[in-house]
């Protein structure tokens, strides 16, 4: 028997290349309400921002770590409490909560290479760890009445987090902070600009990521913050050697002529 649905062609799925909310894109924004791209990402000050407003929210682990290793949504909502290891300083990916209309269920994250260990920060694992602390401690408050799942992040009963709940807590919090918006997946693609802007290696961001391969990384991520666009400038000019009499743009030549052609010392005639 034939696969019908395997002989239609359907056209290549739209990768938006994240564009950063610069102050002036802010500003349109403000004036317009008009968002420039699909996909926005904070800077580094505006996640900044984010993460302290949303410090004492219950969520904060869970957003904070999106923020940091850039976890999908499912990944950061199914992430179990067996698979962080502050021995190794890692967390494993094996599990996501997937959102049916409004039905959720476990399932294995998208691809093979989604299943993967991704390395957290000191201060990510402090977070964690005092976040599981209070987990445990809500654990044995509640006795009976905990429903475990070996999950990370949950709701007040041990019971799974709904996906669109840590999207609404988002969008309050950004409001809250005066921040742009940007989606939750947002946050991922923040953490993988961040790390490039802090001189992270290609070939590791795709490794956070857990993409398929590094073309998807480097396809997807050429957002270049302004910050690091200037330094990038400044080196560029650094390593081209000058002596220090011409390093200005309107240093005299050999002739006592300036760059504008103009003799400096001599006074413009008058007109007529």
């Amino acid at each position: 028997m034939v696969n019908v649905a395997s002989l239609v062609e359907l056209p290549a799925a739209v990768r938006w290349t994240p564009l950063v909310w610069t102050a002036e894109r802010v500003l349109q924004w403000r004036r317009t309400g008009l968002i420039p791209c699909p996909v926005m990402v904070w800077t580094p000050e505006q996640t900044g921002r984010f993460l302290d407003v949303a410090v004492n929210h219950p969520l904060y682990p869970l957003l904070h770590l999106i923020a940091h290793i850039g976890l999908r949504r499912g990944e950061a909502c199914g992430l179990r409490r067996s698979e962080i290891s502050f021995a190794t300083g890692e967390v494993r990916v094996s599990n996501q909560i997937v959102q049916w209309g409004w039905e959720t269920g476990e399932s294995s994250p998208k691809t093979d290479e989604s299943v993967n260990a991704v390395a957290i920060d000191q201060d990510t694992a402090l977070v964690l760890a005092q976040h599981l602390a209070v987990q445990d401690a809500d654990r044995a408050r509640l006795g009976p009445q905990w429903k475990e799942h070996d999950l990370a992040f949950t709701q007040w009963d041990g019971s799974p987090l709904h996906p669109a709940s840590v999207t609404d807590v988002l969008y309050d919090l950004s409001r809250q902070a005066g921040l742009p918006p940007i989606r939750l997946h947002d946050l991922r693609h923040g953490a993988a600009t961040l790390a490039l802007a802090a001189g992270v290696d290609m070939k590791v961001v795709q490794r956070m990521l857990r993409h398929s391969s590094i073309a998807v990384t480097s396809d997807t991520y050429t957002t270049v913050l302004p910050q690091v666009a200037f330094a990038a400038a400044e080196a560029t000019a650094a390593i081209i050697p000058r002596q220090s009499a011409r390093s200005l743009g309107l240093a005299n030549d050999h002739n006592g002529q300036s760059r504008t052609g103009r003799n400096p010392s001599r006074k413009p005639k008058s007109p007529g």
